[in-house]
């Protein structure tokens, strides 16, 4: 009572500040102005604007003052960083929280998973709110390291650092009905459920936002989600490494939906986060496409803050956590400084916070159980089922294409860019393999591989032989868990990824150097692609359309079944 009492004191102005920002051009996200003033801070929290006296004083001397930006979906694993080191690579770029969907440790470690990323995110200078994922395994097409069901949620849900239940990523099992998926969304107890519908329109998407689905972040054209929007659907506008859609999405903003929109990043890796930046790059972006500067950071601040019910985050005004930024230009938004509860973490682009002491990484992952015969794909009659990557987004296409062979089976034909790809399932040792075929690498020679997987991070390979295939695993069993390129048999690029299979126990610049590493290695073999190892991460997730691979083969990811490689002639 007595320290209310004090902060109440600080606020009528009969007791200075611990500090306080002077000469602030505030933007003001509640009442959407930007006007100068004072900011006066006390144990970390705002207690007033206007007219205030400050034991220390911070003179901004005209230069804007922001909430702190907030990531509304990530998942921190794709950054293949610890959550240290993940503060270390956004916190420069004005970050001060991230909703995250742990989903990959989940998928991996299950229940352990999800208390790992607690444990690791404690006392950062980024405050991390945990959705807990919804669906381990993302489907039954594919074999996890773990199964999640609505009783597991509970366990979990009231965590004061839970802010809901993450992505439901099954969506025809929502709008069916289905009991087990009807029971998560229950499991929320009135907190946040995020959705996850790409391509879900009409009737069918009335049913999966009547079930309780409150958002969507799958959205790649205008109609779709202007639909959901409709339908009371906070839309997550995205722009990660590989799923840029923000750009696409920017004709939806309008002055009266603006407030039921958000930034996330869903996925970005570590190099991509430091050199063009975190949800910093999402502002700078939409206010190249004509969004209003303040729009913009409403977008990047309160709307997300008030969607998933952070408490006391998002704005700048008595009561909230001071978490600020500090910039110069409205127009090229360059975050110059971060402040966390009042404390500088961040100046020019240098990380200045104190990292507590590292947490025990989880168990090992990796249990392989397989024979290299099993990469055989001995010929048939008939055409072949092909995945197409689409550059820069997480759908595939499917294409029907005449197989090259030799010696009676079919192999990788560089020439038209068809290459092997296989996927090994490493949780149980069950002997599970997927083989099939891909376009869009442009291998010469050479193979790539990852235990970056999604969504049950099974071992994923693409390459141009088997021997190489082959090399590619091997390297990743003794890495306990990475992501590898080979080249006649030789190790020319590694990342070892022991937390998990997913991620690195290195700090931020080793983790850098050595993806940068990878994306040359597989430059150096003839891939063209802006993010080769996540492109191949992407290839097993089979809610994702049209064609995929998992360890259990071939799936139709548009009727979330298998299917066959071979096409009847």
């Amino acid at each position: 009572m007595r320290h209310i009492q004090h902060k109440l004191a600080v606020a009528r102005g009969e007791q200075p500040a611990e500090l306080l920002f002077k000469n602030a051009n505030l933007v003001n996200v509640l009442s959407g102005e930007i006007y100068r003033t004072n900011v006066a801070v006390d144990d970390g929290r705002v207690v007033g604007l206007g007219d205030y006296e400050g034991k220390q004083v911070v003179d901004l001397a005209g230069a804007y003052l922001a909430p702190s930006l907030i990531d509304g979906h990530f998942h921190v694993e794709s950054s293949m960083l610890t959550a240290p080191e993940f503060a270390r690579a956004v916190v420069p770029h004005g970050t001060g929280a991230v909703v995250i969907d742990p989903h990959e440790y989940a998928n991996v470690l299950g229940l352990d998973g999800i208390r790992y990323v607690l444990e690791s995110s404690k006392n950062l200078p980024v405050d991390f709110f945990i959705m807990l994922p919804s669906c381990v395994p993302a489907t039954h097409l594919e074999t996890a390291g773990a199964r999640l069901t609505a009783d597991d949620l509970r366990l979990m849900i009231g965590d004061e650092r839970v802010a809901g239940v993450a992505e439901l990523m099954n969506y025809p099992g929502v709008y069916l009905g289905w009991e087990s998926e009807l029971a998560k969304i229950d499991a929320a107890g009135g907190k946040c459920v995020d959705g996850h519908a790409p391509g879900l329109r009409g009737k069918n998407l009335n049913a999966y936002a009547l079930a309780g689905v409150r958002s969507d972040h799958e959205s790649v054209e205008v109609a779709e989600a202007q639909e959901k929007l409709r339908l009371g659907m906070h839309i997550l506008l995205r722009e990660g490494s590989t799923e840029r859609n923000l750009g696409h999405l920017l004709p939806l903003l309008n002055a009266h939906n603006s407030a039921n929109c958000s930034f996330a990043t869903d996925d970005k890796l570590a190099g991509d986060l430091v050199s063009e930046g975190h949800i910093d790059h999402a502002v700078r972006k939409a206010i190249a496409g004509g969004v209003p500067p303040i729009v913009a950071l409403q977008i990047a601040t309160i709307n997300t803050a008030r969607h998933y019910r952070l408490q006391n985050l998002g704005a700048i005004a008595p009561r909230f956590w001071a978490d600020f930024v500090v910039f110069d230009d409205l127009k090229n938004f360059t975050v110059r400084q971060t402040y966390k509860k009042g404390v500088l973490v961040a100046e020019n682009g240098k990380y200045l916070a104190q990292h507590p002491a590292v947490v025990k990484r989880p168990r090992s992952t990796m249990n392989l159980r397989y024979q290299p015969a099993q990469f055989t794909v001995k010929a048939r009659p008939g055409k072949i089922r092909v995945i197409e990557i689409v550059p820069n987004q997480i759908v595939t296409k499917e294409l029907i294409e005449t197989p090259k062979v030799a010696n009676g089976e079919v192999v990788a034909d560089t020439a038209r860019d068809i290459l092997k790809m296989v996927v090994v399932e490493r949780h149980s040792a069950t002997g599970n393999v997927g083989v099939g075929f891909v376009r869009g690498f442009k291998l010469r020679n050479g193979a790539l591989g990852s235990t970056v997987a999604h969504d049950a991070h099974n071992v994923v390979v693409v390459g141009t032989n088997d021997a190489d295939i082959v090399r590619v695993i091997q390297e990743l069993e003794k890495l306990q868990g990475g992501q590898v390129a080979v080249a006649d048999g030789v190790v020319t690029a590694e990342l070892g990824l022991p937390v998990a299979g997913l991620v690195s126990d290195q700090p931020l610049d080793e983790v850098m150097r050595r993806i940068d590493g990878l994306n040359a290695a597989a430059h150096a073999l003839g891939c063209d692609l802006e993010a080769p190892f996540m492109t191949l991460s992407f290839l097993s997730l089979s809610p994702i359309p049209e064609l995929k691979l998992t360890d259990q083969g071939l799936i139709d990811a548009v009727h979330m079944r298998p299917t066959e490689l071979f096409v009847a002639p």
